[in-house]
């Protein structure tokens, strides 16, 4: 199969952490070897002189074609309006791609156009799919459907895209069921859970992780007491405000907040006036290669987002032996099945204090915790989404001989 594959989450030489799990996926599937996958990644650069501050002036040189990520991408440019463009970006997107798809499907015809996520890359993609007059896959995450699904305009491009598709995804049963619910047709939707990387996520002696990531300079994390670990970007949607507050009813516990963002500034002063600012570490953005080891530190993971799909750091931090307290949102509770994954919480300090002590008091073991994510790999991702092309392009199965 030749798939043309459009995603504006994912990794570049300049942000290689950037839509990691997008670029995992990926990867995984060219590895397969029944794909012949040709990755677009667009990136979004606002006019001059907007175009020379952070964070789009590292965007710039970024090469066209690279494969500095692992896999062969094409990075086109298309403009970008901060704050007030969002709901048009599909159009300028599907008009910087389509040179380079009209290109590449003349010498070698595609086969099939795929979005991997939902806006403003599923409408871009449609009209891409129009335009060389093929079938269209798309897949959502979460976000994608939560906040541009309330937006009148981007979801109106949504749903026609929907209804374009040919096959639809959704990283949980969940969130199939609220694209449905804002209008989606759900015959086309398929659930694609989520990969794992094994290498990298596995129990470590929580005590050895400790000590680990406590003599690492650049984080410095204390290495006595109870340990929270949060991760995810400081915005205020992930709630890392309510884990602050949480802190005040456990007087013993400190947190470290792996990410970097726009409420950084907010958290720090909630944490001063709360007066547990001795007790709040801001580790900025933790390398991919260093994460599994400060998820193996922690007694517990907390991320009380106000939405998500199946957030892959769930996965992660189950997969290192470290339970989870998240509010009940998307696939949570197709993940936090009995209380050796962790609780699932309202959105409020008091409920994460209290689910927080409850496994501090009486902590499952870190194999137990990791057996309930026993099922994920990106091995196994990438041949459902590969099995769900071969299905939208009723590819036969070849027979297996007896």
């Amino acid at each position: 199969m030749r798939i043309l594959s459009i995603a504006t989450l994912f990794p570049n030489p300049a942000k290689p952490s950037f839509g990691v799990f997008v670029g995992n996926q990926m990867r995984a599937v060219a590895a397969g070897g029944e794909v012949d996958l040709t990755m677009v990644s667009p990136i979004g650069l606002p006019p001059w002189p907007l175009s020379t501050r952070e964070p789009y002036v590292r965007l710039k040189d970024i090469p066209e074609v690279s494969d500095a990520v692992g896999i062969k991408v094409y990075y086109p440019r298309f403009t970008l309006i901060p704050m007030v463009g969002g709901d048009s970006n599909p159009g300028r997107i599907a008009r910087a791609v389509l040179p380079l798809a009209r290109c590449l499907h003349e010498v070698r015809p595609f086969d099939l156009v795929d979005a991997q996520f939902f806006f403003p890359d599923g409408p871009a993609a449609a009209i891409i799919a129009r335009e060389l007059g093929l079938p269209l896959t798309i897949k959502s995450r979460g976000a994608d459907i939560h906040y541009w699904g309330q937006r009148e305009k981007a979801l109106a491009q949504m749903k026609d895209a929907a209804n374009q598709a040919a096959g639809l995804l959704a990283v949980s049963q969940a969130l199939r069921e609220d694209m449905i619910a804002v209008g989606m047709p759900g015959e086309k939707i398929a659930v694609h859970y989520t990969g794992l990387d094994r290498e990298r996520f596995h129990p470590i002696e929580r005590g050895a992780a400790r000590a680990l990531v406590s003599a690492m300079p650049n984080l410095g994390i204390w290495s006595q007491g109870p340990l929270i670990v949060t991760p995810g970007s400081l915005i205020p949607r992930k709630g890392q405000r309510l884990v602050i507050e949480a802190l005040k009813y456990l007087p013993d516990v400190r947190l470290a907040l792996a990410g970097a963002g726009e409420d950084e500034a907010g958290l720090r002063a909630l944490a001063g006036r709360l007066g547990v600012a001795d007790r709040v570490q801001f580790l900025g953005l933790v390398d991919h290669d260093i994460l599994p080891h400060v998820l193996c530190a922690a007694d517990v993971l907390v991320l009380p987002s106000a939405s998500e799909g199946l957030a892959n750091v769930w996965i992660e931090g189950l997969a290192c032996g470290t339970p989870i307290v998240v509010p009940d949102i998307g696939g949570a509770a197709e993940v936090v099945k009995d209380a050796t994954a962790g609780r699932l919480v309202a959105r409020n300090p008091e409920s994460i204090a209290g689910a927080v002590a409850e496994l501090l008091a009486k902590p499952p073991s870190q194999a137990d915790v990791a057996a309930n994510v026993s099922r994920f790999s990106w091995g196994v991702n990438a041949q459902n989404i590969v099995h769900f092309w071969k299905s939208v392009l009723n590819v036969p199965r070849l027979v297996e001989a007896v």
